[in-house]
């Protein structure tokens, strides 16, 4: 089999549920922190250790499995991943007591890094005219299983316990193993390096590449403001005015689906234009949306507003990012892709911790405040280097 095929559209659209069904896993504990804590006996402060256990987790797989998409064969490196994550989140689902949920929670994060390696496979397969829109397809799936994960385990820890989320999860994942086995063809590795010389060249990547570490800072605060708030966002529904539960935390997904057009449109405009452009435009969206909930975060409308914002600009962001490093060398896009994400989502795991800690001490403005902070963070070192010649 050739290992650079064309991507049809329905295979495109395949690789794009796949990796929204695995990215989903990272995310439904986010609506059911209050019903976790108050089955484990948990405060907010212990329950948003799974949160955070999770990101850090899946921070964790990413130089453990994603070089292996630059040394393995690629569909069953995915069938495997998909099933060790259904294991890991029935363990989440057995969970007696919260450490048990939080390893389980670890687990889950390292074995679902599969969109992680998705995308610079359909990067391989796509014509380079045409890349900035595949990944933008496939960014649409991610969004959309980070954002109806997040409705979808409201609504099952509502009416059937959280425990039942994570095995609807389980059931999920299964049926994607077999999904991409019987559909995905069989794409071989990149390299004939050994997997140990592979996962030393990350580091040496990192060193290389400047604009990789530049663009991977600045993807990394971006996440940290993002997580600040679906971290709290359930914490915050739970208090006056609002009185709601984990089924309306959730319902807050489908307001941010309606960023999910946001992607392919970034993707074109990263291609006509250039992804530091898209990456400016997001920045003032991010901005905007924590001034937003600073000011109207008690007020139904003004909280939605800001939701839309929000994930329109993290959205617009990782599609730019991603198209502007995955191209850096040639041969390598598993191994740039691990030190960018490992950088995306370490900022995602300070993000939940600094969340949850933040809303302990000041409650609603301090979460705003850590945002509005991270943002300010990214800005400065999207500019610190200045523009990048090849990119203006």
């Amino acid at each position: 089999m050739q290992n650079a095929p064309v991507l049809s559209r329905r295979l495109t659209l395949m690789l794009a549920g796949a990796s929204g069904v695995a990215v989903a896993n990272i995310y439904y504990n986010q609506p059911m922190l209050a019903e976790i804590a108050a089955t484990l006996h948990a405060s907010a402060h212990q329950t948003g250790y799974v949160a955070t256990a999770t990101q850090i987790g899946y921070a964790a797989g990413m130089p453990l499995f994603i070089p292996l998409g630059d040394f393995l064969e690629r569909r069953r490196l995915l069938v495997s991943l998909f099933l060790s994550v259904s294991l890991a989140l029935a363990g989440a689902a057995l969970s007696p007591n919260l450490l048990s949920l939080v390893l389980a929670s670890f687990l889950i994060g390292v074995t679902t890094v599969i969109a992680q390696i998705v995308i610079p496979l359909a990067t391989d397969l796509s014509t380079p005219e045409m890349q900035g829109r595949v990944i933008g397809t496939i960014m649409s799936g991610v969004l959309l299983g980070i954002l109806l994960a997040r409705t979808l385990s409201g609504f099952v820890a509502a009416h059937f316990g959280w425990r039942a989320m994570f095995w609807l999860a389980a059931g999920l994942a299964l049926f994607f193993a077999a999904a991409l086995r019987f559909t995905l063809p069989q794409i071989h590795s990149h390299s004939k390096i050994s997997y140990g010389q592979l996962v030393r060249s990350i580091w040496r990547l990192a060193i290389e590449l400047p604009k990789l570490r530049q663009v991977s800072a600045v993807a990394a605060m971006f996440f940290a403001a993002f997580s600040v708030f679906w971290t709290t966002l359930v914490f915050l529904l739970g208090t006056p005015p609002y009185h709601y539960g984990a089924q309306a935390a959730g319902l807050f997904g489908l307001a941010g689906a309606v960023a999910v057009g946001v992607a392919p449109i970034s993707g074109r405009l990263s291609d006509r234009r250039s992804p530091r452009f898209v990456v400016r435009i997001a920045i003032a969206l991010v901005l905007a949306s924590f001034v937003i909930f600073w000011g109207l975060g008690f007020h139904l409308w003004g909280l939605l507003l800001g939701v839309v914002l929000l994930d329109a600009g993290a959205q617009a962001a990782q599609v730019a990012n991603q198209s502007s490093v995955l191209t850096l060398k040639p041969g390598a896009p598993n191994r740039i892709n691990t030190v960018y994400m490992i950088c995306y989502f370490s900022g995602g795991s300070i993000g939940s911790l600094a969340g949850s800690a933040v809303w302990s001490k000041y409650h609603w403005p301090g979460v705003c405040a850590t945002g509005i902070g991270f943002m300010l963070i990214g800005m400065f070192a999207l500019l610190v280097r200045g523009p990048d010649p090849a990119m203006a």
